[in-house]
């Protein structure tokens, strides 16, 4: 995908690519065979959204310059979580388990694509920050260790996931990619089963928020990209 938009795809296990806490732990290169299957649906799921909605040159413009395929995932022993993917100064996406993921499972696709939307949504935050009134919505909600706390917790208080918990930062890239990834009639359907109204409010704030700033920021119809990710994962 380097042409047209200019990202290049680095799938060689390459060890300063990685920070030196990250160089400790078990990694290893994605199958070379694996590489092109994951790519095309890369380029389906994120890119195609993207550049139908937003136009031809938005992922030009708005992308990181490099996407790293790491084959194993990273776990993490401190806490036993484990990282789908990180983005890195706006530059970079890795994404672990290529070699773990089944692309025949549409669920296991939409819970990987996922991290996808995520990280670019770090990246999209990057170039144009969202204003400081959505930390706002659910202040005392975060915390260091969110790990300890379940979904089911953390839809109560006004988080889309636990891990949403973490940081507003987090909380706005969980935000983004659960909307994309889940669709608009399963995003409606799982908020107006919270029985928390604090909680539902928060959440439909956050919605709001979300929606606003991808319109005043990049002109884009949040909803129309929602469906358009979704027109591609049924595909």
């Amino acid at each position: 995908i380097q042409k047209p938009y200019n990202v290049g795809v680095l799938y060689k296990f390459v060890d300063n690519d990685f920070s030196a806490e990250n160089q400790k732990k078990y990694l290893y290169p994605a199958t070379e065979s694996n590489v092109v299957p994951i790519l095309k649906k890369l380029k389906r799921i994120w890119i195609d959204p993207y550049t139908r909605i937003a136009g031809e040159d938005f992922i030009k413009g708005a992308a990181p310059r490099q996407i790293s395929l790491i084959g194993s995932w990273l776990v993490n022993e401190e806490n036993g979580t484990i990282t789908l993917g990180f983005a890195d100064s706006g530059m970079k996406i890795a994404l672990f388990g290529v070699d773990k993921i089944d692309l025949t499972d549409r669920d296991r696709v939409r819970e990987y694509f996922h991290t996808v939307h995520h990280e670019y949504c770090h990246i999209v935050n990057q170039k144009k920050p969202y204003s400081d009134e959505f930390a706002k919505i659910t202040p005392s909600g975060y915390t260091a260790v969110w790990n300890n706390h379940t979904d089911a917790e953390a839809l109560q208080l006004g988080f889309i996931s636990a891990y949403a918990r973490a940081n507003n930062i987090e909380d706005f890239a969980e935000m983004t990619a659960h909307m994309l990834i889940m669709g608009k009639t399963a995003w409606d359907t799982k908020i107006n089963a919270i029985t928390s109204a604090t909680g539902k409010e928060a959440l439909r704030k956050k919605e709001a928020f979300v929606v606003n700033y991808f319109k005043s920021e990049w002109n884009i119809d949040f909803y129309e990209l929602q469906a358009e990710v979704q027109r591609k994962i049924q595909q």
